[in-house]
């Protein structure tokens, strides 16, 4: 079982259903990697600031190796983070994703991790993925947390020669950004959903779960379908092999489109992390 692949604005393709390994100790990454791969995710996104990047990267690479699938298969994302911006700032640190990532060759995403700093660090840093891909050495490169003046910013940007492919953002029933969604799917910017399960914050909600009845499938499998349903990229995270089992399981039921009406409706704003999206704009 494996996810259907969606096509970005550069005409290369990513999984839909991804891995996300946010705050999997570096540990426990490689076993959890692994894991998924053998059940048949083929899209990891890592971050710098994750502190995991290597053991993800060697794990995909180990699983490559014993599997005989091709590294065109599998999806590999990671991010710049804040402290990273700027041009030369972000050039070193393409460097160091790069190392990390040897046993894999090259990087199939690098996002800038949020918009937390000033203009020329953000477009500093863009210039620098622009000159990672020319290089060959990375496939695709997008952002992250972007709010609309901050796609805005870099899509007038004099020195713009390759779009953002994709945003990727906290997005899930209870935190339904239309707006923001409807600037990025207008821009042909894929919107990429991190947190689809909201954290579990909001788990045992009555619609959701008559939902997750009829089906006889569990609440976050609902989640999941719903975040696909809407064309987004979506990226569950679990630790647990048979979470990671169950969130791929979703290919075999549809929701109707009063079920996806009624799981629109639960919107309330619900934030369960940082939101940098509203990051002020110098």
């Amino acid at each position: 079982m494996t996810s259907p692949l969606v096509t970005l604005n550069n005409g290369n393709k990513v999984p839909q259903l991804g891995l996300g390994v946010y705050q999997t100790p570096a540990s426990d990454a490689g076993r959890v990697v692994f894991d998924a791969l053998e059940l048949g995710y083929r899209h990891i996104d890592s971050a710098a600031i994750y502190g995991n990047e290597r053991e993800v990267s060697e794990s995909i690479g180990k699983w490559l190796k014993s599997s005989g699938v091709p590294r065109s298969e599998v999806f590999y994302t990671t991010k710049i983070w804040n402290a990273d911006h700027g041009y030369e700032k972000a050039k070193q640190a393409i460097k160091v994703c790069l190392e990390k990532a040897k046993s894999i060759d090259y990087i199939d995403m690098i996002l800038i991790h949020s918009p937390m700093s000033d203009r020329e660090g953000r477009l500093g840093t863009w210039k620098a993925l622009q000159e990672s891909v020319e290089s060959g050495k990375v496939k695709n490169i997008g952002i992250s947390n972007y709010g609309i003046p901050h796609i805005k910013e870099l899509l007038n940007y004099s020195e713009l020669t390759i779009k953002p492919v994709m945003n990727q953002f906290e997005l899930h029933p209870w935190l339904v950004r239309e707006e923001l969604i409807k600037f990025c799917q207008d821009n042909d910017i894929y919107v990429e959903a991190y947190s689809p399960l909201a954290r579990a914050k909001a788990f045992g909600n009555p619609t959701i779960v008559s939902i997750a009845d009829k089906y006889k499938v569990t609440e976050a499998q609902i989640l999941i379908k719903w975040s696909l349903a809407k064309n987004f990229i979506t990226l569950p995270k679990t630790v647990s092999k048979e979470r990671l089992a169950s969130n791929l399981d979703v290919f075999s039921f549809e929701l109707t489109e009063d079920e996806l009406t009624k799981i629109d409706s639960l919107n309330s704003n619900l934030l369960t992390g940082w939101n940098p999206t509203e990051y002020p704009i110098d």
